[in-house]
């Protein structure tokens, strides 16, 4: 370089990235990073022209040619083993002395690196590499942390949302979950049925053995009613004893019967708690979405309802279908429901 001498220490404190070649192009020396970067590759005592790919500016293959672009930023990477990216300068020696080509890894490669175990001295004083990666460090924590977060508060809100849907003593869907579930299958027009059941004696169970027994009586009872109906059944507790069961897809009486009547056996049962034995029954009451010109919600829990106090009425421990008359006559006489009772053999499998 003109006017200036500098030994190989200097340029190695200096220029840790560098690499001196002579007039006949041959790589005589790396500084220490380099080295550390080029590892088991072959580079010194090589063609410089032959170590390294040269992608920008084209057409360097000559030693001629390299020189001509001093003072120009160049891109290339290393022929053999992985092709590191990287960015570099040439500068010509003084006349006949070879040159120097200043290098640095291109920011692709600062994730790892380069796959070198680079250090802090690897680097140019002046190279804000080592800053970049404390930034770049710096924004992956705060990355994490800031997905840690993210995680945690998306725990949170599931875990809202389902406590806000869920019935916590029993497990199983409350109201609103229930509510929702129903709007959706009018808005689709999915035919389905809803029963509404009331657990017969609970108030007994609560009266004379307390409200731990009672709370434990509900969740075996709900326990029970998962277990008489389908996975893509909903199961609600809507009230105190009162649950409601809403099948999907199935509005044929016979089987509603059917399984009318296994919740019914099941929930005779006796429940053993703490040694004293409980003993509950249930009533049913059902109203079926096609038994309804237009099915409205209201309308058919209401009409459940109804068919279940008709079921209490009857003795308790029974089941009943509500079969409204979904028009009304040219008198305009209100289409109130009329109960029909379920065949008891077939409630009774």
């Amino acid at each position: 370089m003109s006017g200036v001498k500098l030994g190989a220490g200097a340029l190695d404190t200096l220029l840790p990235m560098h690499l001196r070649f002579d007039d006949r192009g041959i790589v005589r020396h790396l500084g220490p990073g380099l080295a550390r970067l080029a590892g088991k590759r072959k580079i010194v005592g090589q063609p410089v022209l032959d170590a390294f790919q040269w992608t920008r500016p084209s057409g360097i293959d000559t030693l001629q040619t390299l020189l001509s672009v001093a003072g120009q930023r160049l891109r290339l990477n290393f022929r053999a083993g992985r092709r590191v990216r990287l960015r570099g300068i040439v500068q010509p020696m003084e006349q006949g002395a070879g040159g120097i080509i200043d290098l640095a890894l291109d920011l692709s490669e600062l994730r790892d690196l380069g796959g070198a175990p680079l250090t802090r001295r690897d680097f140019s004083p002046t190279d804000p590499t080592v800053d970049i990666l404390y930034l770049i460090e710096a924004n992956n924590a705060a990355m994490a942390a800031s997905r840690r977060l993210i995680d945690r508060l998306q725990g949170a809100k599931c875990q809202a949302e389902t406590q806000a849907f869920t019935d916590m003593l029993t497990g199983l869907s409350n109201r609103r979950a229930l509510d929702r579930v129903l709007d959706r299958l009018v808005e689709s027009g999915e035919p389905f049925s809803l029963t509404h059941v009331d657990l017969d004696f609970f108030k007994k169970v609560n009266d004379t053995l307390g409200h731990a027994a009672g709370d434990y009586v509900l969740t075996v009872a709900a326990t029970r009613l998962r277990d008489a109906t389908r996975q893509t059944d909903t199961v609600a507790r809507v009230g105190g004893d009162e649950f409601v069961v809403l099948f999907r897809g199935l509005t044929d009486p016979n089987t509603l019967n059917i399984i009318a009547g296994r919740i019914i056996s099941s929930l005779e049962q006796p429940v053993n708690f703490e040694g004293k034995t409980c003993t509950i029954s249930a009533s049913l009451g059902t109203a079926i979405s096609t038994h309804y010109s237009s099915p409205d919600v209201d309308r058919m829990m209401a009409d459940a309802d109804a068919a279940l106090y008709t079921a209490k009425r009857a003795g308790r421990g029974q089941y009943r279908i509500a079969a409204p008359d979904t028009l009304q006559d040219s008198a305009g006489n209100d289409d109130r429901p009329a109960l029909s009772r379920s065949d008891d053999a077939a409630a009774r499998p």
